[in-house]
């Protein structure tokens, strides 16, 4: 008996059909029925095919894990060029810490050049003030007699005090405006981790504060990642493999107060909702199939 033989038989044994699977695992029933018949190449790619094996046997009540080095030869190896396109992913992660590197080497030299600049503006602003004074030379004693008119220029007490009532109203406009920025900043979106997935395929959720009316849903791939996107009542939004050339692909999900992600290759994609990038809280490297939900708050 070969695997999809072992699986067929286990979902029969368990009166499940077809459809009941397929919404239970969210994996598309055509899919579904060529693991059965051990025909991979329907797949969207044989990268999928150990992962949708896994998902069928935790559905069916087997151990995925036994199940598939039990039948190792039949599961089919992913190709060439996905395995390429995940060391090229890989190389890409590790060459950050060189450049950071780069960046932390140049901190010293900035923070020397900036102390030079200082030492010469402390410099020049002494040198101009000593020479004001020697300007101004000795105070030339009043007579008691003499008689002092203010010029048109000249500053008044009382112009003072108005300077003194302006500045006050300067002050408490800059305050206002503050106040206002910092409310602007606190309504921006946002988004939350409030439970971190695990196992091996990890459901994570998420807190979308500040959503605002509308609300929108930005994807990005630069692989061939299978994706499901739904909303609280269950009503698909995207059901497909996405890649690089229909990337990206934007859903309008205003009035909706949940998004739920059925992901089959995080590593390769990219998620932003009304602007904010969601990071996977689990590695996607490790954990390539991946559930995210979203609760979105006002």
């Amino acid at each position: 008996m070969g695997l999809g033989a072992t699986l067929k038989e286990a979902r029969e044994e368990k009166n499940i059909s077809l459809d009941e699977l397929q919404e239970s695992t969210k994996i598309q029933k055509r899919y579904l029925t060529a693991i059965e018949e051990e025909n991979f190449k329907i797949l969207p790619g044989t990268f999928y095919a150990k992962a949708f094996i896994k998902e069928y046997a935790l559905a069916v009540g087997l151990d995925p894990a036994e199940l598939i080095e039990m039948y190792q030869e039949d599961v089919p190896e992913p190709e060439e060029n996905q395995e390429q396109q995940y060391t090229r992913i890989q190389s890409r992660k590790e060459s950050n810490p060189q450049k950071s590197n780069a960046i932390f080497s140049l901190i010293p030299m900035i923070i020397v050049v900036v102390l030079i600049i200082g030492i010469l503006f402390a410099g020049w602003y002494f040198y101009k003030q000593n020479i004001s004074k020697n300007d101004s030379g000795a105070e030339t004693p009043k007579d008691d007699n003499e008689i002092i008119i203010n010029g048109p220029d000249d500053d008044d007490p009382n112009d003072a005090e108005t300077k003194d009532e302006n500045g006050d109203e300067d002050s408490s406009d800059a305050a206002k405006k503050d106040a206002d920025e910092k409310k602007e900043n606190e309504k921006k979106p946002a988004l939350k981790v409030t439970e971190e997935g695990s196992g091996s395929r990890p459901e994570s959720t998420f807190d979308l504060e500040n959503a605002g009316d509308k609300l929108e849903v930005k994807l990005e791939s630069d692989d061939n990642t299978w994706l499901q996107v739904s909303n609280g009542q269950g009503e698909n939004k995207y059901y497909d493999s996405l890649t690089s050339d229909k990337s990206p692909v934007k859903l309008d999900m205003s009035g909706d107060d949940e998004i739920y992600f059925s992901i089959g290759n995080a590593a390769a994609l990219t998620i932003t909702i009304n602007g904010v990038k969601l990071d996977y809280p689990v590695d996607p490297q490790q954990h390539v199939v991946q559930k995210i939900r979203v609760h979105v708050k006002e």
